[in-house]
């Protein structure tokens, strides 16, 4: 267990504190939630950056690290659904998309091999999180009852008809759409092999 795996792993654990405060009712949830997945979005790129520096990159750290993404990005768009902050296809879409490509490595893994992300699928995730985290803010920021200049500044940002939200959002899921198709021709071999 290395630097960059346990950053990994407390991913998986801020997940957790990120549900619990969903699972809240109003501002107290909202700012628990928001703090807990812009912390788990950040070591997301800080647990790659010291593994690539470091020279830690390791098959675990290949598979935690996309694992615990998925699990923090499906767990957030469940929950915008529920918001309606997000169509419910969406959200279908993603889920389907990280259950095809955890099962192509598991069968990568079975047959030896790594199936490691590719930067499509690092870009899907980018703008996967910018539409989370924006959402956040948006419910954040919307509890507050009598909003200043800075607090109207951010909820004009993050309204769920804003720009920001409408381009990550269908950013992500042409991504999602690309990136997955990426992933099935990319395991096709392994797709047959396990089919004999």
């Amino acid at each position: 267990m290395n630097l960059p795996n346990a950053i990994t792993l407390s991913r998986l654990v801020l997940t957790v504190v990120f549900v619990v405060g969903t699972g809240a009712a109003g501002l107290r949830g909202h700012v628990v939630a928001l703090i807990a997945f812009t912390i788990a979005a950040a070591s997301d790129w800080l647990d790659g950056y010291l593994a690539r520096k470091l020279g830690l990159v390791t098959p675990l750290g290949k598979l935690l690290d996309p694992l615990a993404d998925k699990i923090l990005v499906c767990a957030a768009f469940v929950f915008f659904c529920a918001k309606d902050l997000c169509p419910v296809w969406v959200t279908t879409l993603i889920i389907a998309r990280e259950f095809l490509v955890t099962g192509l490595r598991q069968i990568a893994i079975e047959a030896g091999q790594v199936l490691a992300a590719d930067n499509l699928g690092k870009w899907k995730t980018t703008f996967q999180l910018t539409f989370c985290i924006t959402g956040l803010v948006w419910l954040t920021y919307s509890d507050i009852e009598v909003p200043g200049k800075i607090t109207a500044f951010w909820i004009n940002l993050s309204r769920p008809d804003g720009w920001l939200a409408q381009i990550s959002l269908w950013t992500a899921v042409a991504l999602t759409v690309i990136s997955g198709g990426n992933y099935l021709w990319s395991g096709r071999h392994l797709l047959k092999g396990s089919a004999r």
